[in-house]
């Protein structure tokens, strides 16, 4: 097949579990690009970082607080130990895409002020 999409985001370990989330909201729920990115976003620090001092923190979650009050109580019931974020602080993901018909389609992440989607 011929590529369609590309996207990305800086954010050291986070990158892959935002990655994944946003093909996940795209692909398999359907939301367009715009929509994806616009999600509210988490990760975990449970795994040891890449990165000096190499922590890691078992089961330490990290959501925006635009997950709703509800999941988040759900999941600290669950055991997690949830660090909630202001609202569209969390991620940097933008995307472009070429739709069958040849039309390309982008977003940009609004958080951070760092990308933008434009074209002519």
């Amino acid at each position: 097949g011929k590529p369609w999409m590309v996207f990305g985001t800086p954010g050291g370990d986070n990158q892959d579990q935002w990655s994944v989330t946003f093909l996940l909201r795209h692909l398999h729920h359907g939301l367009n690009l715009q929509e994806a990115i616009d999600a509210p976003y988490f990760h975990n620090r449970h795994f040891r970082s890449s990165f000096y001092p190499r922590l890691a923190e078992p089961g330490r979650l990290e959501v925006e607080d635009r997950l709703g009050e509800a999941v988040i109580e759900e999941l600290i019931s669950r055991g997690h130990d949830v660090s909630v974020h202001e609202s569209w602080s969390i991620s940097r993901l933008s995307a472009a895409a070429r739709q069958s018909d040849g039309i390309l389609k982008a977003a940009a992440n609004a958080r951070g002020m760092q990308g933008y989607a434009v074209g002519r």
